[in-house]
């Protein structure tokens, strides 16, 4: 018989990253103690009700506030943005877009463009 695999944890960061979500912003129980594969496969499939409050209203981590608006992490960092934004503070970025903003969203469509571009050529060149 083999001996049964011991469960693997992860730190509340690794698994804060994992969820999306603000690491300050979850419960302390949560912040305290590590996560085992095992309870974020369930967060992840039927999120406790902070989990779906976090995500749905904030605050987010850089990185969904990032992609939210649709620029990069560093274009946040260009613009001026270091904390984490609420859905709403998101919204009203949206709505009334500074200057910034804009030109951040326009450069951020024309990478995405060119590495699109790449690709596509790249699969058309024979391979050797």
């Amino acid at each position: 018989m083999t001996p049964q695999k011991s469960s693997q944890s992860m730190k509340p960061e690794t698994a804060a990253k994992k969820l999306g979500i603000y690491l300050p912003a979850a419960p302390q129980e949560f912040q305290d103690n590590p996560v085992t594969r095992a309870q974020l496969d369930e967060m992840q499939s039927t999120p406790p009700e902070w989990l779906a409050e976090l995500r749905r209203n904030g605050p987010h981590p850089r990185p969904v506030v990032a992609q939210k608006l649709n620029i990069s992490i560093g274009g946040l960092a260009r613009g001026g943005i270091t904390d984490p934004l609420t859905t709403e503070q998101i919204n009203e970025l949206l709505a009334s877009p500074p200057e910034w903003l804009v030109a951040e969203r326009a450069s951020f469509a024309a990478v995405r463009a060119e590495n699109q571009r790449l690709k596509e050529e790249s699969a058309r060149k024979p391979r050797a």
